[in-house]
């Protein structure tokens, strides 16, 4: 189901999930490919027995992954909550969980109402087997305060038109504004995290490309600035994997300013034997 086509709603559910996306076309539901959005449509219907609606808030690409995606389900049956999260985790294959499910306004849209999203993508320096699915391998060695300044060049309100693979979203502005661009370094792990009202489709990749570049000694803190303020095809080339790449949260009216990081989690299956 896409936006704007008609369902009959009794009553709604926010439900906040966590997926890895490495054996997913990406969220959106597509034909004759499987997708996260698709696979959690399927469970629903068999739980409720009906037709349900489900729109997420954002649509990640194939391969990329989920800390804290959040969907709206519309159904003309009322469960609890906890019911949902239980009878959904239990229909749902194990590289898709629940974290919670919540009745919300029938005007509430996961997607519309969001006020800003995180996005952390994270770069290994030394080849790991365990979490290969969850890094961007980067063999060459990096600077990383080169690498922290160049990031800090995409904070503010920028033109990203050199960042956005427009194939998808072909009538978007490409005017973001980015409340946050950070970098740390944890153990053998270089994290990036970007916060925004919205990002383009693949976006966040090319930035990421780019700073690496920067990290290599291939681009100049100038170079960044000029690909900031004229179009160029050159993040296009540099597109970093979505490997590493996680929706960390979707951020509402109400919610407080700052959560627990929860890719904490991840850290000692990808530094595993270090």
């Amino acid at each position: 189901m896409k936006d704007g086509d008609f369902f009959l709603t009794n009553v709604k559910y926010k439900i906040i999930l966590e997926y890895d996306g490495t054996n997913y076309r990406g969220w959106q539901t597509q034909e004759n490919a499987k997708s996260v959005q698709g696979t959690l449509i399927e469970a629903a219907r068999k739980l409720f027995d009906e037709k349900v609606e489900i729109q997420g808030a954002g649509r990640t690409d194939a391969g990329v992954h989920a800390l804290g995606q959040v969907a709206h389900m519309g159904t003309t049956k009322a469960m609890p909550p906890r019911k949902i999260l239980e009878g959904l985790n239990d229909l749902l294959p194990s590289n898709i969980n629940i974290l919670r499910v919540e009745e919300v306004p029938l005007s509430f849209h996961a997607r519309h109402y969001a006020q800003a999203r995180s996005y952390v993508y994270v770069i290994s320096k030394h080849r790991t087997a365990f979490g290969k699915r969850y890094v961007w391998w980067v063999r060459d060695v990096l600077d990383t305060e080169k690498m922290r300044s160049a990031c800090s060049l995409f904070e503010g309100f920028h033109d990203f038109a050199s960042f956005a693979d427009k194939r998808l979203d072909k009538d978007a502005s490409t005017k973001v504004k980015l409340d946050s661009a950070e970098m740390q370094v944890i153990g053998d792990l270089i994290v990036l995290r970007f916060v925004g009202s919205h990002f383009l489709w693949k976006m966040v990749r090319r930035m990421v490309g780019i700073i690496v570049e920067v990290g290599k000694g291939n681009l100049t803190y100038r170079d960044v600035k000029k690909v900031l303020e004229q179009p160029s095809e050159l993040p296009a080339k540099h597109t970093a994997p979505p490997s590493g790449l996680f929706l960390e949260r979707v951020v509402y009216e109400g919610d407080e300013e700052k959560a627990a990081y929860r890719g904490g989690l991840l850290f000692p299956l990808i530094l595993r034997g270090r």
